[in-house]
């Protein structure tokens, strides 16, 4: 399992091929001017907070918690915004309390946010009315406005992406350790939804047994005017590691343990179109101790995936890696139990967790993309269903959402429709759950971890 691992710097990855990388800046000079800049800035986390997540991952991959990691496809400047910051994370916070009572143990909570600027596109070109042109890579690279002007690749966007990176996060430590996040406030916005929800009759039982059992420990003293978790939260940062150039500038070596840390997000991951053993990304996540995920998709052998393993976690250190399973509706049955089968069979320590988002994306008639939200619960349901018939803990879901009330997916207790998605379609790039749809799947969630969880105490 452990092999001798070649010799590791920040900028190894630039001998490797760098897909999705752009290579049409038209000035390399002010693109190293700025990663030199970026270089200098402080960090936007800590070596420590990173060390703190690899714990309480290892504790999701032995069975003993559950990985909610959710967030903006891709976020934008021109949304920029504290209340869209404020709404997201409650909403996450929402989806955490359901979840923390379905499965009976503490849930990990982890933003795609404060980094998450740039996306892999499945081409490098878009067409609209005959005019081609590059395609919007995310704004940290090119702007949105379909222009020759607009889809050149500028530097100058790094640092504007640093610097909302810095507010995003003093926001959310201000919000995860301020008050904001007290329990009572979080389970009364979720009695809300409840009480609001045309589905409503499906998620009172969970809401009521909260309620219990926050009286309960009131009456017993327990109560967030004494108790710092009931109060506060532990709340990390995450994001694709696509631009290495940013990410190399943003990796320092930690002072109390003298290896390097990418500063830019508590974790990274690899997505599905960059994940190749041989490849640039592969290389530097290598060398970083951050925890990274890896997105495994249908074309994903069991052989690459240990050739992966090897290289990112040659000691299979628990908390290191989480495999984010996203094969789309359908087609889990088919990929996915092989990849559990195999990592079991070798013994790794992983997180297997789901994201059922992305193979599950389909192009409306009237021309959006969107995604339906009975695909996104079923293929949920089925990795549930593939890890509990393989022995492995369905440890975590990933979903591309947002606090904001737009219609972008459809379906749902909303009922939204394909002739709904122009209403409220503010994605700039990928088609996101609104919060209504997020709580939805976070109650139904809850409701069969609760289930199996009942079902594994009887046998």
């Amino acid at each position: 399992m452990a092999r001798e691992q070649a010799h590791w710097a920040p900028d190894t990855w630039r001998a490797r091929p760098a897909k999705h990388i752009p290579e049409d800046y038209p000035d390399p000079a002010a693109l190293a001017a700025v990663e030199e800049e970026l270089s200098s800035y402080p960090p936007l986390v800590f070596a420590g907070e990173s060390r703190t997540l690899r714990q309480r991952l290892a504790a999701v991959s032995e069975g003993k918690a559950f990985l909610l990691q959710g967030g903006d496809c891709a976020e934008s400047f021109k949304e920029f915004h504290p209340n869209k910051i404020r709404d997201t994370f409650r909403v996450l916070l929402q989806m955490a309390v359901a979840l923390t009572y379905g499965a009976a143990m503490p849930v990990v909570k982890v933003g795609r946010i404060a980094g998450q600027y740039g996306k892999p596109r499945s081409s490098p070109v878009e067409t609209i009315d005959g005019v081609t042109l590059p395609s919007y890579r995310g704004d940290n690279i090119n702007a949105m406005d379909f222009t020759p002007e607009a889809r050149v690749p500028d530097p100058q966007r790094l640092l504007k992406a640093y610097g909302q990176s810095a507010a995003t996060l003093n926001l959310i430590r201000a919000f995860a350790k301020g008050g904001y996040a007290d329990l009572r406030n979080v389970h009364k916005w979720n009695l809300e939804f409840v009480q609001g929800n045309p589905q409503s009759e499906h998620y009172h039982e969970i809401a009521d047994k909260i309620s219990d059992a926050l009286t309960f420990m009131e009456a017993c003293g327990v109560t967030s005017d004494y108790s710092k978790p009931l109060s506060e939260v532990e709340f990390f940062t995450s994001h694709e590691g696509l631009l290495l150039g940013y990410e190399q500038a943003m990796t320092r070596v930690d002072s109390t343990s003298g290896k390097y840390h990418d500063t830019s997000a508590h974790m990274i991951w690899i997505g599905d179109r960059t994940r190749q053993p041989d490849g640039a990304h592969v290389e530097f996540a290598r060398g970083i101790e951050n925890p990274i995920g890896i997105k495994c998709g249908p074309t994903l052998e069991p052989d690459e995936l240990m050739e992966l393993l090897d290289i990112l976690n040659p000691k299979n250190e628990a908390g290191r890696i989480v495999l984010i399973a996203r094969f789309g509706a359908g087609k889990v049955q088919a990929g996915l139990p092989r990849l559990v089968q195999r990592v079991n069979a070798e013994g790794r320590k992983v997180v297997w967790s789901c994201d059922p988002m992305h193979g599950n994306t389909i192009k409306a008639e009237n021309g959006y993309k969107t995604r339906p939200f009975d695909s996104i619960l079923s293929e949920v349901n089925s990795f549930f269903e593939v890890c509990r018939a393989e022995g492995a803990h369905p440890g975590g879901v990933h979903f591309e959402m947002t606090g904001q009330d737009v219609t972008e997916c459809i379906g749902g207790a909303q009922a939204i429709t394909e002739s709904d998605l122009s209403s409220r379609y503010h994605t700039h790039c990928d088609p996101r759950l609104n919060a209504t749809q997020a709580l939805e799947l976070a109650f139904r969630l809850a409701e069969s971890l609760r289930i199996d969880r009942a079902a594994r105490a009887a046998a």
